[in-house]
């Protein structure tokens, strides 16, 4: 392996999506990439498409035993100069109606995406704390304005945004960085094939009675996420500069925020700011999402 003069970087969930993309990104800017994948297959597939600078490793960040093994196979591979940057992206989407979700779906999503997000972290300050490197967590729009239909998606982004401000607050003392990425629905058809799938397992598996209540707003509502994942949604290339300039900016933005139209977002951050809570999201935010989207 040659020797990277930009330093290592350690990305999770990089078997295909913005993880793929992030990861051959920094290979190609010359950083030294660990990429945490789910599979063999998908650990060929990385590095058959990158330079020697880069190195998949087998890790399912709900097992700490993977995690510890990680952690230590990169220690030991970037020795004294420690890890400049983690960039945490690994995420599963639980849908549907909060009513209708089964309560082990609910504690998978939160196992996932934020437990298992501390977990990870954990394991790799020690080697962030060497470099006083940064944490890079790939969050969502959703984690500062909460979806219909994607509560739980909202509810850990927003866990992870929480996180991620107390993280900045410890860690500040250690020379660390610690900010978010929050980009809007991202063009990758993988994830489109599986919010659809599971949208459709879920009206399935829905009562009668649930459906009557539940079903053609759900639908529409998830076609439209399904839409943008296939193509009316944010170009990876967006996402993964803004990913790379957090990455080189001498001092990172708290919170990087990427979207199709960005006065549109400021407007209803400000507007958050300035109407009363309910009424945001009760009157102005949801009764423009419903009418936008032709919801009952």
């Amino acid at each position: 392996m040659i020797k990277s003069n930009k330093g290592a970087v350690f990305i999770t969930g990089t078997s295909t999506g913005l993880g793929r993309a992030t990861a051959l990104l920094l290979d190609k800017q010359g950083y030294r990439v660990f990429a945490g994948v789910r599979t063999e297959e998908d650990a060929e597939s990385l590095k058959q498409a990158a330079s020697g600078n880069l190195t998949p490793i087998i890790m399912d960040i709900t097992k700490a035993d993977q995690i510890k093994s990680a952690s230590e196979f990169v220690s030991l591979a970037v020795d004294d100069e420690g890890l400049f940057a983690l960039i945490n992206n690994a995420v599963t989407a639980v849908d549907g109606p909060l009513e209708c979700v089964p309560i082990d779906d609910i504690k998978w999503n939160f196992e996932v995406n934020v437990i298992s997000q501390i977990a990870v972290t954990q394991a790799f300050l020690p080697m962030i704390r060497k470099a006083k490197g940064r944490i890079i967590n790939i969050s969502a729009i959703c984690g500062r304005l909460a979806l219909p239909y994607r509560g739980l998606l909202s509810a850990s982004k927003f866990a992870l945004e929480a996180i991620t401000d107390s993280l900045r607050m410890e860690l500040r003392s250690s020379g660390i960085e610690v900010l978010s990425i929050l980009p809007g629905g991202i063009v990758t058809p993988e994830q489109a094939d599986k919010v659809e799938a599971g949208y459709q397992k879920t009206l399935a598996n829905m009562s009668p009675e649930a459906q009557a209540i539940y079903g053609k707003n759900y639908r529409i509502y998830m076609q439209g996420a399904v839409k943008g994942n296939r193509n009316t949604g944010l170009p990876l290339e967006k996402v993964t500069g803004v990913i790379l300039e957090a990455l080189e900016a001498r001092k990172p933005k708290r919170q990087y925020f990427v979207a199709q139209s960005s006065w549109q977002l400021r407007l209803n951050a400000l507007y958050k700011r300035l109407l009363p809570y309910q009424y945001f999201y009760d009157t102005f935010y949801f009764d423009n999402l419903r009418k936008g989207m032709g919801l009952d």
